[in-house]
């Protein structure tokens, strides 16, 4: 599967949370996301706003995020898992957010005191957690670039390639 085959079976399958990815297809896909996103703030700084805050870029950003979400969603069928692996930093962040905040009370998280976050009781399990934290994007990526399964599974038949 080439770049614009790729592009053009993910924009097609838009929402299309069921069924399997292949490698090439979520990653030209996410290639076209990050240089569409580049091309549009370069645009939008052209224009005078400021990097990354530009209205073309942020429309650019929403129109292909579930596209993105619903390919890597796909592609971890393919790779023999669910898709809710995907938010798997997702889960960590909230429950680690959510720990700290239960722990400590809100207030010095809000105000970014990471000393009194981390001191106490809690500091031990906090720390595995962020450990646990900055291991799970590295996680996803390794299950997103896992080669296909080449035998039907749970999510569907093996993909043509």
């Amino acid at each position: 599967m080439g770049f614009f085959e790729a592009v053009a079976t993910c924009l097609r399958k838009y929402v299309v949370f069921s069924g399997r990815a292949t490698r090439p297809e979520y990653w030209y896909f996410l290639l076209f996301v990050i240089l569409g996103n580049v091309i549009t703030d370069q645009i939008d700084v052209t224009f005078g706003a400021a990097s990354g805050s530009g209205y073309l870029s942020q429309i650019f950003s929403l129109l292909t995020l579930l596209p993105l979400l619903s390919a890597g969603w796909r592609r971890m069928h393919d790779s023999g898992r669910s898709g809710l692996h995907l938010l798997y930093p997702l889960i960590v962040m909230i429950g680690l957010t959510t720990f700290l905040g239960l722990l400590t009370g809100f207030e010095p998280m809000m105000l970014g005191d990471i000393g009194e976050l981390i001191a106490g009781v809690g500091a031990v399990i906090a720390l595995f957690s962020m450990l646990v934290f900055l291991i799970s994007p590295l996680l996803v990526l390794w299950w997103l670039a896992r080669p296909t399964e080449m035998r039907d599974n749970a999510y569907g038949p093996r993909p043509r390639m």
